[in-house]
């Protein structure tokens, strides 16, 4: 019972390091990457449609993206939804093809992402003690119904800190990573 408690929250800490890391791939660092457009969604058909649904995204070189739109009539939907989203970007369209130029980042802006980065980090790391707490009550539960000894708890509380402490080292070392993407001009 208390082996399935910590693998619950092994794995719940996993997921919260993939959505960290989900979430960081939409911070703009100043090289163009197909995730900044992940999140846009495009008015197609009468419905919200993924931009990846009706287009392909491709990178042509390291501070631009090439939008090619597999239906001709998409390219204003496209480019609507482009300059409706938060990225700040201008689309450039050139028949069919939409190309996006991503500036160069100042250093001022960097600091700015930089912060941002490290707040996405802390709310990892929040989840990730939320889940400890949970896994602890769930093994004091087992305490109080009878189930295991103090000494089990004590060991599987010690197990679950041990499993915590990996996991907040992981998401440290993700935000570093991402850090020093933004700073590296």
């Amino acid at each position: 019972m208390i082996n399935e408690i910590k693998q619950d929250a092994q794995a719940r800490m996993a997921k919260s390091i993939e959505a960290l890391r989900h979430n960081l791939v939409k911070i703009r660092t100043g090289r163009a990457s197909t995730g900044l457009v992940d999140t846009i969604r495009v008015s197609a058909y009468g419905s919200d449609v993924p931009l990846s649904q009706v287009a392909a995204v491709s990178v042509s070189d390291a501070r631009s993206l090439v939008i090619t739109p597999w239906d001709k009539s998409m390219v204003g939907p496209i480019e609507k939804a482009i300059l409706g989203s938060d990225l700040g970007l201008t689309p450039n369209t050139a028949g069919t093809t939409i190309r996006l130029n991503l500036p160069a980042l100042t250093e001022e802006r960097r600091r700015e992402l930089a912060k941002v980065v490290h707040g996405e980090g802390e709310d990892a790391k929040v989840a990730i003690r939320n889940i400890r707490r949970d896994a602890n009550q769930q093994v004091k539960d087992l305490l109080k119904e009878k189930q295991v000894t103090e000494d089990e708890v004590r060991r599987a509380e010690e197990d679950i800190q041990k499993i915590t402490d990996k996991a907040i080292k992981d998401v440290d070392e993700v935000v570093k990573g991402k850090e020093q993407e933004l700073m590296a001009v």
